[in-house]
Order: C-alpha cells, then structure tokens, then sequence
C-alpha cells in the first residue's frame, strides 16, 4: 500500500456505519489532517496524512459518517429522479407542481397548450409526442426560469454578486449548478416543479457566488435569504421521484 501511495495513486476504501456502507475514494497527500469532501454527485473523498494508517483513516471517517450522510442526503435534492413515460394519452405530467393529464391528438397539425387539467399535444405522428413536449418544457422553462430569477439576482446585489449569465441545460443527476466565472445553470426539468423548488435552486445556486463550499457561512446565508428553504427542499425530493 505504501508504494501505490507515494505514485498518488487513489485508493478505495469502505466503513460500516450502522445499517449502511460508506464507500469513498482514498489518496494521500503533504497535509497533517484528513480531510473529506461529498461531491454534489454524493461521491465521497477523502485526502489523508502520507504517513496515516487505513485504521486510523477509518476511525476518523467512522466518526465523521453522520456528516457524509447528511451531505449525501442534501446533494440528493439536486438529482432528479425520473419516471419512464409512454407519452400516451392518460399519462400524468407535471407542470410547475401541478399534475396534468396527457391528451394526445394526431392530426395534421402539431401543437402543444394547456386546457384545463390537460396538456394537449397535437402530432402528426405518436413518435413526435414527447418531441414535442419536450420542447414545450423548454420553451416554458427559459421564459419562466428568468422571470423567477430576476428579484432573486436583484437581492444579491448587496453581496456584490450578480450571475454572469443563466443557462438552461440538460444535467442528469443536477437540478442546478453554477462556474466560477458566475454562470448559473439550471436543469429544464426543474419547470415540472412548484415556483418555490426553482426558487430555492436559483437562491443555492446565487449563495455559492457567496460561498463556494456548503459552509456554516452558506447555510447562515441561505436561510437568512429563504427560510423556508428546507421546505421547498423536500417539496423537490418528493415531487419528481
């Protein structure tokens, strides 16, 4: 093990922490404490002492295990969960929180419009269904993801902060993020949630501008600027899964 070490190689290690396994990544480096971090993909890393033993590298996470769950937990509001559709007429999808039926009509023209406690979808062919759709969705999240996030961004001008641009893109296991450079970007999926849900991704994606790590300092933040975020929080986790 000593070898694989000095070339920086990473290791994999796992502890039990009462009914669950906590796998994490191991490397060692010039530091004198061990240092662990939960990845938003609720990847689990850890960088010890070069001269720390794989025991005492396992008690120290033993005792840190309540933490990485939480985080663990916490990054799994930003992963969204998603349920095969059929796109066929019946099917339940959501719009901003609300639950639509599925009216599909085939026809000459193509069309896309909510009536009532339907979303309608006209196509020339059933295969263009969820094209369709799917473009609805993202027509409605640019215009509607921008609307929310302008008194938002307008707040946070008095943390000296203000995102560079928002950008609407596809992520698989994130409901938001933002880059260093200050572009925030927001998953289109997020439109299928309560206005609170993508105000609270739009407010956690404005406080890491503030503080770039989940700090005492960024929750402080987060909740003096939305107190009831834990609410929307698990509005998320429960909506979409």
């Amino acid at each position: 093990m000593q070898d694989r070490e000095k070339h920086g190689v990473m290791l994999t290690d796992s502890i039990e922490f009462g009914s669950k396994t906590i796998r994490y990544s191991l490397c060692f480096s010039e530091r004198k404490t061990l240092g662990i971090t939960v990845t938003p993909e609720m990847e689990v890393l850890a960088k010890a002492p070069k001269d720390a033993t794989l025991e005492k590298i396992r008690e120290k996470m033993r005792k840190r295990a309540p933490w990485i769950l939480k985080q663990q937990h916490f990054f799994l509001s930003f992963h969204p969960k998603s349920t095969p559709k059929k796109y066929v007429s019946g099917e339940t999808h959501l719009y901003l929180g609300r639950r639509y039926r599925l009216k599909v009509v085939i026809g000459a023209i193509e069309y896309v419009k909510l009536t009532g406690a339907f979303i309608e979808v006209g196509a020339k062919h059933a295969d263009r269904v969820k094209i369709l759709l799917k473009k609805w969705y993202l027509q409605h999240a640019e215009r509607k993801f921008q609307m929310v996030a302008n008194p938002i961004i307008e707040r946070f001008k008095k943390h000296k902060v203000e995102p560079s641009t928002i950008v609407i893109r596809e992520m698989p296991t994130r409901w938001g993020s933002c880059t260093p450079g200050g572009k925030i970007i927001l998953n289109p999926e997020l439109i299928k949630a309560p206005k609170g849900c993508i105000e609270y991704v739009i407010l956690h994606e404005l406080c890491h501008l503030v503080h770039h790590d989940h700090t005492k300092a960024f929750f402080d933040l987060q909740t003096k600027e939305m107190k009831d975020w834990e609410k929307w929080k698990g509005k998320l986790e429960s909506l979409l899964a």
